[in-house]
Order: structure tokens, then sequence, then C-alpha cells
């Protein structure tokens, strides 16, 4: 048989339908530029989340807001509320805004609004990435944190200037790929446990993570390069629940927190008050953030943030339907709680916490 019987066509690209160029990292930064005030946001957001996980400041972290972002126009909606609750309650708390813009999908379904920001299939990626970047802006502009899922390994090329706090998910946390990407990130991040509720594979995670690491990447000119990492010191655990039932009770987090201790990394906890831990109903998320917060109120230093989801309205709806015909303000993907809701959890808190 001759050597080239078997054209390149014939072995490469199989199954590609489409395979089009995205601007670099640095094209999109030039389009969508990154302001000196914005900065100073990302930088003292940063700094305040170390500490408040450092145990150095004592207020409570709340990552708080939609599931995910697929109208920027209700999203602006949100953070202009949130703005102004943030300030009432500052001293006790820092509110962050959920700004998720990549979902994890266990088959088909809606990837967020950087693979699919026009809600239609027709995966339009540059354009996601670009309203994603200038949506990132707006918030910052308002003086708020944002807070995100990093899914795709090269993302946090284009956004992760704009990023406070990041989370690794539960699909992902055992991901040595993940694990790497996020020795390399800037901001603080945390670790979810796994979809069973084992929080093993999310302890191995920040060992991982604190640690140098080198891997295949992109640069900030769109080029395929070895990057090699310090590790990142400001990585922790997300309790969510898992398969087996909820681990946000006073037991699982001190299992959790012997666990994390025996291991020799951060003992800072961050407990999501949805998914598994409400069971996925929305309506339970009062109720578990109220435990969270009295188990602190009681002495437990180490739980020193949670997380809900929120949006205008309460609930979920399908994407099914026309694009016209769906609701403002209320999610396309796990159900929230709504913002009258919300204010009065927050404020609740508040009080607690003096």
């Amino acid at each position: 048989m001759a050597a080239n019987e078997f054209s390149d066509r014939r072995l490469s690209d199989l199954h590609i339908a489409e395979n089009t160029p995205l601007p670099s990292p640095k094209t999109l930064f030039d389009e969508v530029t990154r302001t000196a005030p914005q900065a100073t946001v990302v930088f003292k957001a940063r700094e305040a989340i170390q500490q408040i996980l450092s145990g150095e400041d004592k207020r409570f972290l709340l990552v708080v807001g939609p599931c995910s972002i697929h109208d920027v126009k209700a999203g602006r909606e949100y953070a202009e509320r949130l703005a102004a609750l943030a300030q009432e309650v500052e001293d006790r708390m820092l509110l962050v805004m959920r700004v998720y813009f990549e979902k994890p999908r266990t088959t088909v379904g809606w990837k967020g609004l950087i693979m699919d920001p026009r809600l239609d299939d027709s995966s339009d990626i540059q354009t996601g990435l670009r309203e994603a970047r200038k949506f990132l802006c707006e918030v910052l502009d308002l003086g708020v944190p944002t807070a995100t899922e990093l899914l795709d390994p090269i993302t946090p090329q284009y956004i992760a200037d704009l990023i406070c706090w990041s989370a690794i998910g539960a699909r992902t946390t055992e991901s040595q790929t993940h694990r790497q990407m996020a020795s390399g990130l800037s901001m603080p991040l945390g670790f979810k446990n796994a979809t069973s509720g084992s929080i093993a594979a999310a302890v191995n995670a920040i060992n991982a993570a604190t640690q140098p690491q080198t891997f295949l990447g992109v640069n900030r000119d769109g080029v395929a390069s070895s990057v090699t990492t310090h590790g990142n010191p400001h990585c922790h655990i997300i309790l969510r629940g898992g398969s087996e039932g909820p681990n946000y009770d006073s037991g699982s987090v001190a299992a959790a927190i012997a666990r994390l201790e025996e291991s020799g990394v951060s003992k800072a906890i961050m407990v999501d008050a949805s998914h598994a831990n409400s069971n996925k109903d929305h309506r339970l998320q009062p109720e578990v953030f109220e435990n969270v917060i009295d188990q602190r109120v009681k002495g437990n230093g180490w739980i020193v943030a949670g997380m809900l989801e929120s949006n205008l309205e309460a609930g979920a709806q399908s994407l099914s339907g026309p694009l016209e015909t769906l609701t403002y303000g209320k999610s396309i993907t796990d159900k929230c709680i709504d913002w009258e809701t919300t204010e009065r959890v927050v404020k609740a808190a508040y009080e607690k916490l003096s």
C-alpha cells in the first residue's frame, strides 16, 4: 500500500462541520477595554475575598445572583438592585454577583451566553465572548464585584481580568485540566464537592491547584503555549450537597473541616444553599441559608461564605418556546428565588451577623 494513499482529508477532521477562528484575547481586550475604575473594583474585591477566606476580614462573603445570564437587560437591573443592597450591608457582608456565562450539560441543552448568545443554537461564540466582556464591565461600573464558574479552559483568557471570584463546578472538580487552570488564575476560587456529595475530589483539587503546574494553554495573542504557574494560594471548598443528600448541616460541616485540616489545605468553607443542599427546590434556599448563618453566629468561624441562586422573578422557565414569550427576569436554567426573597434573606442574615 502506497504511503500517500490516504490523504489528510480522509484522516483528519472527519466529524468537524465547521472550524471558525476567534479573535485573540488581546484583540477583544482592545475592543472592550477595562477601565481604571473597573480594575480598582476587581483588585479591591479580590483582596477583600482573600482576607475573608483567611479570617483577617470578619465579614461574611455571599455570592448571589442568577443561575445564568441570558438577558443582559434583566441582568443589569439585578446588578443595580444588588449594588444598593450591598451598600446597606457592607460592614458585615460582602455581596458578589453571580455572572455565570457557561453552563455544564450532562447531555444537551443551552450552554450559556458565551456559547449561544442568541439562545437559538447558532453558537456565535465570538459575539458571546464580546457580550460577556461588555456585561462584566457594566456590572463593575456599578461597583459590584463579579463571580463566575469557569468551564472551558480557554475562556479565562478573554474575561478573567474582570472576575473577582470564580468556581469550578461539581462536574469538573475532578478534572486535571481544571485543576491546572485554577492554579494559574489570579482570583480566589472555590471547588465544589463532587455530584455524589464526596468532598475528596474537592480536597484533592485544592491541593493540586495550590501547587505549581505546567500545561497546554493559550496566550493573549491566541497562540498555543506551554503555561507554567506558581499555584493559586486562595482556593477553598464549596459544599453543595450531592446524590446522597444535603451537606450543609453542622455534622457535615464539621466532617469537612476535619478532612480539610488533615489534608493541610484551607479550612475556609462556602456553603451553596442551592443545588442538592436544597434538593433543587428554590423555595428551600432561605431555610438552608438561615441554618448556615446560625452556625456562623454560634461560633463556627470556618463558615466564611454562602451562595444563593437568585433572580428578579422566582422559579425557572423553558427555553423551548418563542424567545419573545420569555418572562423578563426569570431563569432559563436552575430555579431561583425572587428579588424580594433575596432582599429579605440578606437583611435577616445581616441582623444576625451583628
